[in-house]
């Protein structure tokens, strides 16, 4: 291989790993394609035959990107009160791929992602790289342009963010998929009292509809009846995993209509995350077939 190929090589080797970082700190799956792809660019035109730790050295480098990413976003996400849910990764229920697990890893919900976009850019890049990638605070320090101890608060107080967001989920996929199952079965039946059964009281439920409008509701009243509201599209549900957790997808007509997100606790429903902007469905090229 000449010098070029093997840098190509190295690199790939890395790829998947750089792709969860990025998936993580963005949430998005085609900027997290461009945060690789600008830290292979990186790459290419750095000198790194020194560089020991190969992995670490680009995970700070995507990780910088990211930073970038985030702080340049556009004021509409930063600012807007509207409910954004960030893209999820869908697959079959009883399939596999490989890429996609390697993406997820330990399996990172939208329900995380949604409050990891609360965070700061920097208090993000300090909880994703030290807990999820065991990174260094005097690694992570020089790419958030802080002191090691004042990264340590950025990473302390992103924790405490994330462990106050609710409860812990349920970690049986077997009962997750139970009360997923029972909800599209309830919500097909048009049976409001199971739908009540399966709801957390204090369930919250966020639906993102793009140009179309969102919606946050609470309580189990309120979403059981916009459950009913709905019914006449369960016919057309199929049970997914979004983000390695038992999920829904809807597609009447064969075109994706929603792309639903549970997370379980305790035996009961705490939260539903909705993607039902067409465009971006589109966009992410989720279909009845993932299902």
């Amino acid at each position: 291989m000449d010098a070029e190929e093997v840098l190509a090589h190295r690199f790939e080797e890395n790829r998947t790993h750089l792709s969860a970082v990025a998936y993580r700190m963005l949430g998005s799956i085609s900027e997290s394609e461009d945060a690789v792809q600008e830290g292979w660019l990186r790459f290419s035109r750095a000198e790194t035959s020194e560089v020991q730790n190969l992995r670490g050295w680009l995970t700070t480098v995507v990780g910088r990107v990211c930073l970038d990413m985030l702080r340049s976003r556009t004021a509409r996400r930063e600012d807007s009160l509207e409910v954004h849910v960030p893209d999820p990764i869908v697959r079959d229920v009883d399939g596999t791929d490989p890429e996609h697990e390697a993406v997820l890893g330990d399996s990172v919900g939208l329900a995380l992602l949604v409050v990891l976009d609360t965070l700061t850019p920097a208090e993000r890049l300090a909880f994703v790289l030290h807990d999820m990638f065991a990174l260094s605070f005097d690694e992570i320090a020089p790419i958030a342009d802080r002191t090691p101890a004042a990264t340590r608060q950025l990473a302390s107080r992103a924790r405490r963010r994330v462990q106050g967001s609710g409860p812990a989920p349920e970690t049986d996929p077997t009962r997750q998929r139970e009360v997923v199952a029972a909800f599209m079965t309830a919500s097909r039946g048009g049976r409001f009292d199971d739908l009540l059964a399966l709801l957390d009281p204090d369930i919250v439920l966020r639906a993102d509809r793009g140009i179309d409008g969102s919606d946050v509701l609470r309580g189990a009243r309120a979403v059981g009846e916009q459950a009913l509201t709905f019914s006449r599209f369960a016919p057309f549900a199929r049970l997914a995993l979004v983000n390695g957790s038992p999920g829904v997808v809807t597609a009447p007509g064969g075109r994706t209509f929603s792309v639903m997100a549970f997370t379980v606790a305790g035996g009961k429903i705490v939260r539903i995350d909705i993607l039902a902007d067409p465009v971006r469905l589109q966009r992410l090229g989720i279909s009845p077939g993932d299902a």
